[in-house]
């Protein structure tokens, strides 16, 4: 009684407005109830008081089936059958509901028979109980509903899959035709009520989808033809249509279902009038539609082999892609493209099929048409009916498919041709948008080669009305046929007219797609523009101004593509040129006495940005720096230790010089080595003085690109950048905690990987080293994947370094380092431990088990006694609730028998076991005990 008052109390928590440490106490309770054996009794008292609140009983039912699925192994063997009884109990006692209550019981009772082998027919019991009755005919069906599903798809149940297969054969597949008898009986019953048919045909559609009824078995009974009358009525409409569906899925082998398939198909067909009778029920439509296209998607082979018999199920489905709502036609473009591809197999296409296709073309640019109206369309319904066109451009893809790319295009051509015709007050921007916006969807498969329907698309464009819309379905069309231009230049001075004209307009979304357009023409198209670079450069100067930041980074990447195709000096030249007049900008504000406003600060952080986005399109000339490059790195990086030694607080600041100075790196490679310790000594004092951890990440790959240089000066600024960082991560961490500064605690990690990697002898050597492993250990505790991965890469290079297994004649400074990782590891030990299992049972990513498991193993060989009294206080710490008391016993015993066997590589083994029971412990808790 004590028990069940205080699980009254804890759920009367969620019934009231608690605050979220009420809650989570409420909730935590509840979980640790559900784990202890004496859930079972206590449950069983509560679903069978008739004062329980339904809440509790709810929980109770809830609880069963958990602990069935996961805590079977609490009740004694003698005791198992009559736990049953007490379930089927509970499934009779909740005969009438409520549904939720009964549906968990189902459930619960579903996982015992998988589990129970001395239950010899679990099928046979439950019919027996209550298939006599028309009262306990609906918790029957539930029951024989979950029981495949819960079978089938429940993988957390305890059981081998030698175990699974005897039971399901001896549950499931040996009482098939039983229950499809049982079921064919109920659905001719008289007084048989809707609801119970509904029940009816969505425990056939459980036994048919688990494949324990086959579609021929069914077809033998009255149900197919109960299914097809069924969508005559309100009621079973859904249900009916389920059942229809997948039924005519089963028959997907077609030569064994042929006998079935002759019985469904002249079924499906009949219902196409039912298309124009309902045509006002969308819900009803949907159905239809989702039968007609099952069966063409599973007959398509039919289809194409005996066209004139099965083609009406095709001209049905596009009377539904054809369909006014949106929400009807998508149902049938899995259909269109599986037929498709089957098409395309075929040495010619049947001309039912042309015919259906080019319908089917016309419908979808129909559909593609904005409202006349668009204020009629806002928020979440524009951005839907938005992201929808593409998914429509895809289907017309399809037609490409089927008809030829050319015949498809010109198609939308002679639309769009016959609208101009009609004259400005004869037709709408949507008649020219929308088949503007199919020619882009469709040029994904253009031949570059075209030469007739291509070029009349290119000289139509400059001749389009001026509306925004279709000037950036235009310039969309543009970025998507630039293959085709660089195979025909002469296009290229028009299309940069018509280009330029767009940044000019009012409109942003034209603006940013002529940004997109001279981008792709640039890439394209760059061996040809390589003459246009002065005029772009022309451009820029003049209209750059004018632009967005997005539009004039489209711009600056265009001009990259450009450059790249040049001759390397020359190229070497227009890059100079382009960066010279960024760096100006930065070089005005930094030379100037006063403190630039955020306005100009934005803008040459903009400007810096431009300058990165063209960086990484060029990526670097090669080992050998033209001439005219050869001084540029000293002298942009004089320009930028000054800007930063003014503004290196600024944030935008910091983040955008630190990405140039990454591309810059990459850029100038090796000749960066003279300004390396300048760079590191700039970073370090940078970090050191703000915190901003894209300091670090320069640093860092400044060791990586030069670690291995003998450089004193460089050296020195190693040293220096590793110890200051580990001074300021460790005040910084005497005010924050790890997870709120997780960009410092990455870039951190990442400088130390780098350090250990190419100077070890300052990483161990250093004062730093102690405060550093500390830093790691913090790692380990964010809930971060890349720093927890940063953090065990570290340890593992740290304890498997060859200085702890040193050969004969060992370098001179191995036992140095050695002393010091023995030194650290002795104190810091046991908080390491800690943080490594409390990261297995908790929340590290899955596939760092192996790391884990390595740097376990080699603390098993190296500091075995320690581990062995380290150990008991750690495990005692994890909660019981990621890892249970007997998982943590079991883990001590395999610890301390692999240590006492000195056989440490077995130490895998426990930990992998530890590691597989704290995951089914946490797939446990993922389910909250309300849900």
């Amino acid at each position: 009684m004590a028990d069940i008052q205080s699980l009254l109390s804890a759920l009367d928590v969620f019934s009231r407005a608690p605050d979220k440490t009420s809650l989570d106490s409420a909730n935590n309770w509840l979980q640790e109830f559900q784990h202890s054996p004496e859930a079972w009794s206590t449950c069983n008292v509560i679903l069978l008081s008739p004062d329980a609140p339904p809440s509790a009983k709810q929980f109770a039912a809830q609880t069963f089936r958990m602990k069935v699925t996961y805590d079977l192994h609490q009740v004694d063997q003698a005791n198992l059958l009559t736990l049953r009884d007490t379930l089927v109990t509970a499934v009779e006692h909740y005969h009438a509901g409520p549904r939720t209550i009964l549906i968990q019981l189902c459930l619960a009772v579903s996982g015992l028979s998988l589990q129970l082998p001395s239950w010899r027919n679990p099928v046979e019991t439950m019919i027996e109980k209550l298939g006599s009755n028309p009262a306990t005919v609906p918790a029957l069906l539930h029951f024989l509903t979950v029981l495949p599903e819960e079978l089938t798809t429940n993988t957390k149940i305890p059981v081998t899959d030698e175990e699974y297969r005897e039971r399901a054969q001896t549950i499931l597949t040996a009482n098939a035709r039983t229950v499809l008898d049982l079921l064919a009986m109920y659905i001719q019953a008289s007084g048989v009520t809707h609801a119970i048919q509904s029940q009816i045909f969505n425990c056939l559609r459980s036994w048919l989808v688990a494949g324990e009824i086959s579609a021929r078995d069914m077809s033998a009974t009255p149900l197919l033809g109960y299914a097809f009358e069924a969508l005559g009525s309100e009621e079973l409409f859904d249900a009916a249509v389920d059942v229809i569906c997948d039924l005519i899925h089963e028959t997907q082998e077609i030569e064994e279902s042929m006998p079935v398939i002759e019985v469904i198909v002249p079924r499906v067909i009949a219902l196409r009038p039912k298309l124009q009778e309902a045509k006002d029920d969308i819900d009803k439509v949907k159905g239809y539609a989702r039968i007609f296209t099952e069966a063409g998607e599973t007959y398509r082979l039919l289809l194409l082999q005996h066209t004139e018999t099965f083609f009406p199920i095709v001209e049905a489905i596009g009377e539904c892609s054809a369909y006014p709502d949106l929400d009807v036609v998508p149902i049938t473009f899995h259909f269109w493209m599986r037929l498709a591809q089957s098409i395309g197999k075929k040495p010619s296409v049947p001309p039912l099929f042309l015919d259906a296709y080019k319908a089917l073309m016309i419908v979808i640019i129909r559909h593609l048409h904005f409202p006349a109206d668009m204020d009629s369309m806002v928020g979440q319904e524009a951005d839907s009916f938005r992201s929808f066109r593409h998914i429509m451009g895809d289907t017309l893809k399809d037609c490409c498919y089927v008809l030829g790319t050319e015949t498809c295009l010109m198609t939308a051509y002679d639309m769009i041709v016959s609208v101009l015709a009609r004259g400005p007050t004869g037709s709408s921007w949507q008649e020219i948008e929308a088949p503007l916006f199919s020619m882009r969807s469709m040029g994904a498969e253009v031949d570059p080669q075209d030469h007739k329907a291509v070029p009349k698309i290119m000289d139509l464009i400059p001749t389009l009305p001026a509306h925004p819309k279709v000037r950036y379905a235009a310039l969309l069309i543009i970025s998507r046929y630039t293959e085709w231009i660089n195979a025909h230049p002469e296009y290229i001075q028009y299309q940069l007219q018509y280009i330029s004209a767009g940044f000019e307009a009012m409109d942003a979304e034209v603006n940013a797609a002529a940004g997109q357009a001279l981008k792709y023409l640039c890439q394209d198209c760059r061996r040809h523009l390589v003459d246009f670079l002065p005029q772009l450069h022309t451009f820029l100067s003049s209209v750059g101004s004018k632009l967005s930041q997005e539009d004039k980074m489209q711009v600056y990447e265009a001009i990259a593509y450009v450059i790249s195709a040049m001759p390397m000096e020359q190229a070497a030249q227009s890059l100079r040129t382009f960066s010279m007049d960024i760096l100006a900008q930065v070089h005005a504000v930094m030379s100037r006495p006063a403190r630039a406003t955020k306005e100009e600060l934005q803008e040459v952080c903009n400007g810096l940005e431009n300058l990165e986005v063209m960086l990484h399109v060029i990526q670097t000339f090669g080992e050998d720096l033209p001439p005219s490059c050869q001084s540029t790195c000293q002298e942009a990086w004089a320009i930028f230790d000054a800007f930063l030694s003014k503004y290196e607080s600024d944030y935008e600041v910091c983040e955008r010089s630190t990405r140039v100075l990454r591309h810059g790196l990459q850029f100038f490679g090796a000749t960066v080595l003279p300004v390396a310790h300048s760079v590191l000594t700039r970073m370090s004092s940078a970090f050191e003085k703000t915190g901003l951890p894209s300091y670090l990440w320069i640093a860092g790959k400044v060791i990586n690109g030069f670690g291995n240089e003998e450089n004193p000066d460089l050296r020195t600024a190693f040293r220096d950048v590793y110890e200051r960082a580990t001074t300021k991560v460790v005040t910084l961490l005497q005010h924050k905690a790890p997870q709120d500064m997780p960009d410092v605690m990455e870039d951190y990690l990442r400088l130390l990987l780098q350090m250990l990697e190419y100077t070890p002898d300052l990483f161990f050597q250093s004062s730093a080293f102690p405060l550093a492993f500390q830093v790691a250990m913090a790692g380990l505790t964010l809930i971060h994947s890349d720093i927890v991965f940063a953090s065990l890469d570290l340890f593992r290079m740290m304890l498997t370094h060859d200085c702890l297994d040193p050969p004969v004649v060992p370098p001179p400074k191995f036992p140095i380092y050695a002393a010091a990782i023995r030194a650290v590891v002795e104190k810091e030990g046991l908080q390491l431990v800690g943080y490594l299992l409390s990261g297995v049972v908790g929340d590290f990513p899955e596939d760092s088990t192996s790391t884990v498991v390595t740097i376990f193993r080699v603390i098993t060989t190296l500091w075995p006694m320690q581990l062995l009294t380290w150990l008991p206080q750690v495990l005692q710490q994890l909660p019981s609730s990621a890892a249970p008391n007997q998982v943590k016993t079991q883990f001590l015993a395999d610890v301390t028998n692999c240590i006492n066997n000195k056989q440490p590589d077995r130490v895998k083994y426990a930990m992998l076991a530890l590691h597989r029971a704290s995951r089914r412990a946490r797939d446990r808790r993922r389910v909250g005990p309300l849900d």
